[in-house]
C-alpha cells in the first residue's frame, strides 16, 4: 500500500497564503509549526510537511475507508537525508507511514509506504489506459501479471505522479 503527493511550488506560492492568521494552527501540530518557523526556508517546509501528510493520508484512507479532513492527526517525524532525498515518518492514530520526499526548485514530491522495503518496489505509471476506479478508488492493471493493484495519483499545477508497487 502506498500514497503520493506532489506540490507545484510556483502554484502554491500564488494560490496559498499560509502566513495568514490561524492557517498553521489548522494544519500543523505545535512541533511542526516550530519546524516551519525555524526553517531556513519556511515556505518550503510548509509544503514539505503538507506533502508528507497528504501522501500518508492516502494510505490511511485506503486502509480505513475514512474520508476526513484530519491534518492535525497526522504528524511528521524523523528526518534523514540520503543522497538529497529526505526520509521520514508520519504517524496517524498510532499507524506509522514511511515517507520519501524529493525537493526541487519546481516541486516537492512525497511517496509514503507502510514498510520501508516497499520503497524498492515503487513503480511510476505512465500509461493511464491501465488505470481504473473501483468505488472511486484508483487501481492499476499490471501488464505483466494482469493483476489489479492499488495506485496513488497526485496532481498539482504542472505536475502529475502516478505510482504503484510492483
Amino acid at each position: 500500500m502506498l500514497g503520493n503527493d506532489i506540490v507545484d511550488l510556483v502554484v502554491s506560492r500564488k494560490e496559498s497564503d499560509w502566513k495568514r492568521v490561524g492557517y498553521l494552527d489548522k494544519i500543523f501540530t505545535k512541533r511542526e509549526q516550530s519546524l516551519i518557523l525555524k526553517a531556513q526556508n519556511p515556505d518550503l517546509m510548509v509544503w514539505n510537511l503538507w506533502s508528507r501528510k497528504e501522501a500518508a493520508y492516502k494510505i490511511y484512507n485506503r486502509q480505513t475507508g475514512i474520508r476526513a479532513y484530519i491534518p492535525l492527526q497526522l504528524e511528521c517525524f524523523n528526518w534523514n537525508v540520503i543522497n538529497g532525498i529526505e526520509y521520514g515518518k508520519v504517524v496517524c492514530n498510532r499507524a506509522i507511514y514511511y515517507t520519501k520526499t524529493e525537493v526541487t526548485d519546481e516541486y516537492i514530491h512525497t511517496i509514503a509506504v507502510i514498510k520501508m522495503d516497499d520503497f524498492d518496489a515503487v513503480h511510476y505509471i505512465n500509461d493511464t489506459s491501465t488505470i481504473q476506479k473501483i468505488n472511486g478508488i484508483p487501481n492499476w492493471i499490471d501488464p505483466n501479471t494482469s493483476e489489479l493493484k492499488p495506485i496513488s495519483i497526485s496532481h498539482h499545477g504542472r505536475f502529475t505522479r502516478r505510482v504503484s508497487l510492483i
